[in-house]
């Protein structure tokens, strides 16, 4: 067991990269106790990081990691694989047991577990932080150092600190993204190929990287699937078209034109779409949403449970990170300018009206991975920060992501599982971006949704890893 060792540790040096400045100070590493869960020994670290790697004069944050080791491997040297969660705006997976893929993962690897900034034990951004911060114009220059640009300088500080370079892959490790933790990782590969050993994607490849109004572009793409999947969904549960259409009908004859849940949120009928973003894209979600709506009454009144479970699956409360930042993780040199909503209402204002659908008795459809303004009008813990999601929805010097000349030159191996029916990275674009990935491996298959590493983690890993490494030849 260790407990409180802090050791100073020099980011510069042999293994400078182009993802950190070359002057850089030394800053804390502190080793927390490691633990035990079934079959696994972990270990917490805490780095001091700058907020703004141009201008440390800003302050620092923190930064979070856990090492992973299988416990009968624990004194073993082993290569290290970072993995890069989904989100944005989400906490790295806490552990309580060797499974799934990770199970898989710790027989090859000592995992590392990275607390993307802004996220869990990283310095975790809340509605409370941020109002701390001042007004609006703060906010939203304080959000805008939460990117996966400077996640993945955050990961490169913490590569150089804990990586020796006389461990097995000299200094570098594996990458594991999954949905956003893939495009962190796709970036990773574009600023700093010198500390990656291979590339593993899971529904992870960012969309149209190449594309000057990739933001516009993907929107447009995925609202296209979502419509497929409100299709598919309909047909397995064909009485909910009514279940849903009945629920909307109430809802328009509010008075506030919706009914407040126990947090405080309107619950509207553009809101009540928002539960396809859960229920619609991975697997089990259709059953999920079904059994949800099976609880939507008490006598001709929405039930408290239907609410409190519609609250439960809005995450905005415990992870506004997502809601601010969401469509800025497509920008490059250019505003949203809350493209989602402009894409819903130029192109598909009729299919996603749900007022007009009850109208018309046709299907409510349910909406995706979108975010929009009134959300900042309907959702309690996202109200008072308007007006930072609005500077940010208006940010047009988005710095570029992606290095298409790195890709297309890079020698690390890469292999992605690419979701043929994702909802929410559209495979279309997926494949717009992997021409320009050197030597890129696709497994494109229809078997999973945007969740298989969570379905069926163990298998995808496996394979991806074949894939990098040449047990699975080209064929």
């Amino acid at each position: 067991m260790t407990s409180g060792r802090t050791k100073r540790v020099k980011l510069d040096g042999p293994h400078n990269t182009t993802a950190l400045p070359r002057a850089r100070p030394a800053w804390n590493h502190a080793v927390g106790s490691s633990f035990i869960v079934p079959g696994l020994t972990l270990t917490d670290h805490t780095f001091s990081v700058p907020l703004d790697y141009a201008d440390e004069s800003k302050g620092t944050i923190d930064i979070h990691i856990r090492e992973v080791v299988a416990y009968s491997r624990s004194r073993h040297q082993l290569p290290y694989l970072l993995f890069l969660q989904g989100g944005p705006g989400f906490e790295a997976p806490r552990p309580t047991e060797a499974s799934a893929w990770l199970k898989a993962a710790v027989q090859h690897f000592r995992v590392i577990l990275l607390d993307q900034r802004g996220t869990g034990r990283s310095s975790a951004i809340t509605t409370a932080s941020l109002l701390r911060i001042g007004d609006a114009r703060a906010q939203a220059e304080y959000l805008a150092h939460f990117r996966a640009d400077n996640i993945v300088r955050d990961a490169e500080a913490v590569r150089m600190a804990m990586v020796p370079p006389d461990a097995p892959g000299g200094g570098r490790w594996t990458l594991l993204g999954q949905s956003f933790g893939g495009f962190c990782a796709v970036r990773y590969l574009s600023a700093a190929p010198e500390g990656i050993t291979e590339v593993l994607l899971t529904g992870g490849l960012p969309p149209s990287v190449g594309d000057p109004n990739g933001t516009e572009t993907a929107y447009q793409r995925l609202y296209r699937r979502v419509v497929g999947q409100n299709q598919k969904y309909y047909q397995r549960f064909p009485d909910d078209v009514e279940a849903v259409q009945k629920i909307v009908a109430h809802l328009i004859r509010q008075p506030e034109g919706g009914v407040r849940t126990p947090s405080g949120n309107l619950l509207t009928p553009r809101s009540l779409q928002l539960l396809g973003l859960s229920g619609l894209g991975s697997g089990g979600g259709f059953e999920r949403l079904h059994f949800l709506l099976e609880k939507a009454w008490d006598s001709d009144q929405i039930s408290l449970s239907f609410l409190k479970s519609f609250d439960a699956w809005m995450p905005w409360d415990t992870n506004v990170l997502y809601a601010l930042l969401h469509e800025s993780i497509y920008c490059q040199g250019r505003a949203s300018r809350w493209a989602a909503h402009r894409v819903r209402n130029s192109d598909f204002s009729d299919t996603f009206d749900a007022a007009l659908s009850v109208a018309n008795g046709s299907p409510v459809l349910f909406t995706g991975e979108m975010v929009f303004p009134w959300m900042f009008e309907d959702f309690a813990a996202l109200a008072p920060l308007q007006g930072a999601a609005e500077a940010l929805a208006e940010k047009a010097d988005w710095p570029q992501l992606y290095d298409l000349k790195a890709l297309q030159s890079t020698t690390a191996p890469v292999a992605s599982a690419t979701y043929y029916d994702d909802m929410y990275v559209d495979c279309d674009c997926a494949q717009e971006t992997a021409q320009h990935i050197r030597g890129i491996r696709q497994w494109v298959t229809n078997e999973y949704a945007h969740s298989g590493i969570r379905d069926d983690g163990a298998r995808i890993f496996e394979q991806l890893l074949a894939m990098t490494r040449g047990s699975i030849p080209l064929c």
